[in-house]
């Protein structure tokens, strides 16, 4: 990656554009800044290749995906100064999946932010108001809560992934992640 912010031009999240939502990028994937985030610093991560589950990803995609939600974890827990963080994936519509196309939610935690496990019935929300199709699948989901957030403007977020691209280039100086399991 380079020291300036991405080149994401025709990136899609199923068929939503996110070009200049993307702060960080890998060879298979890229992490982006949240539309409706539920709370400050949540953020997506997503491989490049539009597959609905994440059994139809190949190995070495896989491999960097992991690698990448594992980088983005470390990096949103220091920056947004998170006790503990929420990962989540809907992995089919069964498991409330409404984008058709692989995704982890990172979502910062604080000890006493009060959402508790209530955060799951917000995050399906999330998802569910993103498209029509899916929104009438899942819409018996549909709650107050994810209607009292509403989208942030394209100047917002891209403020927010310039920030963050930023932050994770001072943050990766000092990133060490395990290469290898204890003995």
């Amino acid at each position: 990656m380079t020291a300036g912010k991405p080149d994401m031009s025709g990136t899609f999240f199923y068929k939503f554009p996110v070009t200049r939502q993307v702060f960080y990028r890998s060879k298979y994937c890229y992490a982006l800044v949240n539309l409706k985030p539920i709370v400050p610093g949540h953020v997506l991560v997503v491989p490049f290749r539009q597959v609905p589950r994440l059994k139809e990803l190949s190995v070495k995609e896989s491999i960097d995906l992991m690698a990448t939600v594992q980088l983005i974890h470390c990096f949103i827990e220091k920056v947004y100064k998170a006790d503990s963080l929420n990962l989540s994936m809907q992995d089919g519509i069964g498991a409330g999946q409404s984008v058709p196309h692989v995704h982890f939610h990172i979502i910062p935690r604080y000890l006493k932010d009060g959402y508790g496990d209530h955060i799951y019935d917000m995050l399906e929300q999330n998802e569910a108001n993103l498209n029509g199709f899916f929104r009438k699948v899942c819409q018996e989901r549909v709650v107050a809560a994810d209607l009292e957030r509403r989208p942030r403007s394209m100047e917002v977020m891209e403020k927010e992934a310039i920030w963050l691209h930023e932050e994770l280039q001072k943050f990766l100086k000092d990133y060490h992640p395990v290469e290898e399991p204890p003995k």
